[in-house]
């Protein structure tokens, strides 16, 4: 395997983003009867939006992270890794990197939320620190949410 940079996306970038994400989400369809709110979104928007990061192999865009600021906090909006590049690590590449751009924002905690279906995303999340604080529906979508707290 080549080797994974990671790097703040650009708006060029977005379509590959899109791709990265959709390639990551689409094993859930059969699982939550519908596309992952994830899938749905408008990468070029979110790249004016939010902060997003890409992790870059031989020139292609193979992982994604999205950073948020909301209401309530620092959010972990969205992490995505292509199913090809799963299981060497850049998941916790990407997660790490969250909770360390939440630090040097000066944030406490780091939230971020997984659909109540994916029971092994909240158990990797549990695994990592992440402790549940609510259940809720946003968008049709039924979400739990977590949050670790930062040192």
């Amino acid at each position: 395997m080549p080797a994974i940079a990671i790097r703040p996306a650009l708006s060029e970038d977005a379509a590959a983003v899109a791709a990265c994400v959709c390639g990551a989400y689409v094993r859930h369809i059969l699982r939550i009867g519908r596309q992952p709110g994830p899938m749905l979104q408008d990468y070029a928007q979110v790249l004016r939006d939010d902060t997003v990061y890409v992790a870059v192999a031989a020139g292609e865009v193979v992982g994604v992270l999205v950073l948020a600021t909301t209401d309530e906090g620092f959010c972990l909006d969205n992490i995505a890794v292509r199913p090809d590049h799963a299981g060497q690590g850049l998941g916790r590449r990407l997660l790490a990197l969250a909770e360390d751009e939440a630090r040097r924002a000066g944030r406490l905690s780091i939230y971020l939320y997984t659909h109540a279906l994916l029971t092994e995303n909240q158990a990797l999340y549990r695994h990592n620190g992440y402790v549940e604080y609510a259940r809720r529906v946003v968008n049709g979508f039924p979400r739990v949410f977590m949050r670790k707290a930062l040192d």
